[in-house]
């Protein structure tokens, strides 16, 4: 097979690539956290009453004495410089979904120009970064640039490693110098209190009188892309916007289910173990990795951490995920959809909330119709899902999720609950007033002597369901891989707690007239499910008869776009639900309003832009040279007396020429700019511009079809997905 040059170069690049040395890894008690200041190496390094108190505040929140933070300061100092630290950053989480960082020395001159060391409570508590440079939807004017840092102590500091060295990272939240949230932590920490706060007074009223803080956990699966860094940096689109916008689909893709949890290249297995072993200094809970769907996909999936602790891991796992992939010549894809025609990559949100005392409150144990605590939480988050669906929808709205949502491979864009068939029969009863035993799933039984037999679980699993009960937990499965998980954390946490106090509210008027608590939680639930059942699915979320019936009969709202979800910010529903919780105030949710849909606008048009100019000057000379080219070779066997079709000539002359018709539409589509307001702007991106942007690959990829292998400039998918 004759190949082009460049791209026959990139292979053989890849062919002759030594995978990197891994040195043997050491055992998991000796790295487990090993760079992390927990309270492991708090209790080595502070005193008595020091630790004490860190401890406490981590545990519980409460506030801390500025006389302990010098303490801390000073202990974290010297661990930091002992594992060869020099510097230390608060790293914080702008509206960016990246991570942002800006460092400092530890170094401080004396007036006699010696060099000392210094980092004392006050440095450590609050540090501050420019505000008007980052996103910010006008809460901040470039002329009105103070920011600060605030150090978030119940998220453990730690040391980053890169080949510059070590640096001290202090999470911390981030905020204008007005007090308006400008990051993504604030609101996390903010949702918390409230659902905290609503939780405990449900468990009040259900006698509880032991009742620990409550916290939301969280446990999200990272799937990602792997392509060699030869093949990336031959694709403009891949390095620009993180998606193929040209290609055409490999003859073979993910129809033979291969390639799902089969066995890992060798390659990616290296880059795995070094990826895990980083994260395991980091405390970061890697727990299961496989091969994902798609050809060159994989899959990475922490255990279960407190919501604020798992968000920040998060960000750090994207992070690495990345770095490490440069090491060993990989380049990592975290967009939804790089490659068109295979499955995207998502990042389901596992997602629950107890204490310590109570435990997890969304585990029915195994007779869940007797544990009225999980019925009320479970009930007042099927009440959430119902209201508030538009926003779920819009905390996960994003230009690269708009390409997966809805497919055949992802939850629709229409937020439905499954709870399985025990939960869903359960909730029915209720419904009519009763509350049964339900049935378990018995005992799975091969009819093989050597298989032991195993206890079933009471339901089955519903890929297509966007919010699903699975056990003891619910998982957001919409959530876009290249996502942070702070929103979807946010408005979770924030309905929970809307529904918990009108849960709370009801159960105060039916405790007084009902002659025990079943009753009166039979009567909140039953109430609940006759407003709020009509969310509560468990068939298929990717049939047409679904989408036809949720919204006519059901009245639940499809959103399909992210320009259809993001006005959803801006209702009146979701400004109440957030003021009344003290999550934002109406100000800071039109500032995240403004700062999306912005980036949808720019992500969108910086697509159109870059598949315009690969169109006119990769695309358009390659096919011209190869048309030339056989054209010049027809007409010669023409001179010798041989007459061959020149059909293959046509198509490709046809497919150019439609090709730059529709190019030259795209680039005046991308010129208007009278729009009345954003979200008329945004609807223009995503049906009109977004269809020029389909109709120009169309041509583009029918192009490669027709074009010789000789010539055609880009890597193919069936190199890049199947050549590791």
């Amino acid at each position: 097979m004759s190949v082009n040059p460049g791209r026959a170069a990139a292979i053989s690049t890849i062919n002759q690539r030594e995978p990197m040395p891994l040195t043997m890894t050491q055992p998991l008690n000796k790295i487990w956290a090993s760079d992390v200041f927990n309270l492991a190496s708090m209790e080595e390094a502070l005193s008595k009453n020091a630790f004490k108190a860190m401890k406490n505040t981590v545990q519980t929140g409460a506030a801390l004495d500025p006389a302990t933070a010098d303490v801390v300061a000073a202990a974290m100092k010297e661990w930091a410089m002992a594992k060869g630290a020099k510097f230390f950053s608060h790293i914080f989480y702008p509206m960016t979904n990246a991570t942002a960082e800006k460092h400092d020395g530890f170094i401080i001159t004396n007036p006699d120009g010696a060099a000392i060391t210094e980092f004392t409570g006050s440095l450590l508590i609050k540090g501050e970064p420019d505000g008007s440079s980052f996103p910010n939807g006008s809460l901040r004017m470039t002329n009105a640039a103070r920011g600060y840092t605030a150090w978030d102590p119940t998220s453990p500091a730690y040391i980053m490693h890169t080949a510059n060295g070590a640096t001290l990272m202090i999470p911390s939240v981030f905020m204008s110098w007005t007090g308006e949230a400008l990051d993504k932590k604030i609101p996390l920490l903010r949702s918390n209190a409230a659902m905290n706060k609503a939780g405990q007074r449900v468990l009040a009223l259900m006698g509880e009188d032991d009742i620990a803080p409550l916290n939301s956990s969280c446990g999200a699966e990272q799937e990602y892309f792997l392509i060699d860094t030869a093949f990336a940096n031959a694709r403009p689109d891949l390095l620009l916007t993180g998606r193929s916008l040209i290609g055409a689909p490999s003859p073979k893709g993910q129809e033979f289910d291969d390639h799902y949890f089969g066995a890992i290249p060798a390659r990616v297995q290296l880059y795995m173990q070094d990826l895990e072993d980083k994260l395991y200094k980091l405390g970061i809970p890697a727990k299961t990795h496989h091969n994902e769907v798609a050809p060159g996909q994989f899959e990475i999936a922490p255990y279960f951490e407190a919501a604020n602790v798992a968000a920040d891991h998060q960000q750090q796992l994207m992070t690495l995920l990345k770095s490490t992939a440069k090491e060993h010549g990989f380049v990592c894809l975290l967009h939804e959809k790089p490659f068109k025609g295979v499955n995207g990559s998502g990042k389901h949100v596992n997602w629950s909330v107890g204490n310590s005392t109570q435990g997890n409150l969304l585990d029915p144990g195994s007779t869940p119709n007797e544990n009225l605590n999980f019925l009320l939480f479970c009930g007042a988050v099927i009440r959430g899902v119902h209201l508030f669906g538009p926003l779920l929808r819009a905390v996960i709205a994003s230009a690269s999720n708009d390409h997966r949502l809805g497919a055949n491979e992802a939850p629709p864009a229409i937020l439905s609950v499954y709870l399985g068939d025990q939960l869903e029969r359960l909730f029915n009863d209720i419904k009519t007033g009763k509350l049964e035993a339900s049935e378990k799933g018995g005992y799975m039984d091969l009819g093989l002597s050597q298989i032991l037999k195993f206890e079933r679980d009471p339901g089955d699993r519903n890929r297509t369901s966007p919010f699903a009960f699975t056990g003891n937990r619910f998982e957001f499965r919409a959530v876009g891989s290249s996502a942070s998980v702070h929103g979807p954390l946010v408005a979770m946490n924030t309905m929970l707690a809307d529904s918990l106090n009108w849960v709370a509210d009801a159960l105060e008027t039916a405790l007084a007239s009902s002659e025990s608590k079943t009753a009166a939680v039979i009567t909140v639930l039953k109430e609940l499910m006759e407003l709020h059942g009509n969310v509560v699915f468990g068939g298929d979320g990717y049939s047409s008869e679904w989408h036809k019936s949720a919204v006519e009969e059901r009245g639940l709202k499809n959103l399909p776009t992210t320009a259809d979800a993001l006005p959803e910010l801006c209702s009146e529903e979701v400004i109440k639900l957030f003021s009344d919780a003290g999550v934002f105030t109406p100000v800071e949710l039109q500032s995240r309003y403004e700062v999306y849909s912005e980036q949808y606008i720019l992500s969108i048009e910086v697509e159109a832009k870059l598949i315009t100019d690969m169109a006119k000057t990769i695309i358009y000379p390659a096919a011209m040279g190869y048309l030339s080219d056989i054209s010049e070779t027809s007409l010669s066997l023409k001179e010798i007396g041989v007459s061959i079709s020149n059909t293959s000539a046509q198509k490709i002359a046809g497919l150019l020429e439609s090709m730059m018709d529709v190019t030259t539409k795209l680039e005046a589509a991308l010129n208007k700019h009278d729009f009345a307001d954003t979200n008329e702007h945004m609807q223009y991106l995503a049906y009109d511009v977004r269809a020029l942007m389909d109709d120009v690959r169309e041509h583009a990829d029918a192009l490669e079809g027709e074009v010789s292998d000789e010539v055609w400039p880009l890597p193919k998918y069936r190199e890049m997905l199947f050549i590791k």
